[in-house]
């Protein structure tokens, strides 16, 4: 994996008491032996008039497997751009993976539940085990009219629960799940639910294309991807990745999709 210097660069917005930059949340060391790895990349807005797609999602994948020993990926919303026609045809695209994906819904991704599910053979509010000891949730934050919402509390609780003898529970939500930023919605009870379980490593976004650094709440790290498609946002495309040692530490990085230069990364 290419691990060039970082670039100095972070999008960070600090609009809360509760939040702070990402910068004073801890120093990034590569774990030694890493027992997870993960990738998540958001609002590739396949099938969006006037922009590339088919080139920014075949630049995505070779950037993936370009990558060593990555366990899953996770598509964080916005998989298409509003038609639903995208939306097999994207699928398709993802087919071409070397390893396991899942799909996270956006607000435009705008089919009904019951066709997300007929399509990628899961429910919009889904979660896994992965290795016995890692549990990973994937909170659907819109509707086919494409509103922003807070997520199922009830979903998201009983996952936290059924999680809670794990030692490291991700949560990825395509919407934040606060106003800290221009696209964010406010959900203080998610919030508030997220900071009383321990083992929550992180909270991953996508949505807001210019925003790629972090916010806390409640000691939390919420962490945004940029974006690899679509028409406006950050000027370097790509995606994020995680990775936990041996010894339970968790790093995370944001990688441009060109040239796979490290744009910030830190422990969490």
């Amino acid at each position: 994996m290419n691990r060039r210097p970082f670039l100095k660069k972070l999008t960070v917005l600090s609009s809360a008491i509760s939040t702070m930059p990402f910068i004073t949340f801890g120093k990034m060391h590569f774990p030694v032996n890493p027992t997870l790895k993960f990738i998540i990349a958001s609002d590739g807005h396949y099938g969006q008039p006037n922009t590339d797609f088919k080139k920014s999602h075949h630049a995505l994948i070779e950037a993936i497997h370009f990558e060593e020993n990555v366990d899953f990926v996770v598509f964080n919303g916005d998989l298409i751009h509003d038609e639903p026609k995208w939306m097999p045809e994207v699928k398709n695209v993802y087919d071409t993976l070397k390893v396991p994906y899942f799909p996270v819904k956006g607000n435009h991704d705008r089919i009904s539940e019951t066709e997300w599910e007929e399509i990628w053979g899961i429910p919009a509010d889904h979660a896994f085990i992965n290795k016995e000891k890692f549990g990973v949730i994937l909170a659907n934050s819109s509707n086919q009219a494409g509103d922003y919402l807070c997520v199922d509390a009830l979903f998201l609780k009983n996952k936290l629960e059924d999680f809670k003898h794990l030692s490291h529970v991700f949560i990825i939500i395509h919407i934040s799940q606060n106003d800290w930023t221009k696209h964010g919605v406010a959900c203080s009870e998610i919030l508030e639910m997220i900071g009383s379980y321990s083992n929550v490593r992180a909270v991953f976004h996508g949505h807001d294309h210019d925003v790629d650094g972090i916010m806390l709440n409640r000691n939390k790290p919420y962490l945004w991807s940029g974006h690899f498609g679509g028409s406006w946002g950050s000027p370097h495309p790509g995606y994020r990745v995680c990775e936990v040692g041996e010894d339970g530490k968790t790093i995370t990085y944001l990688k441009a999709m060109k040239d796979g230069m490290i744009l910030s990364g830190h422990t969490i």
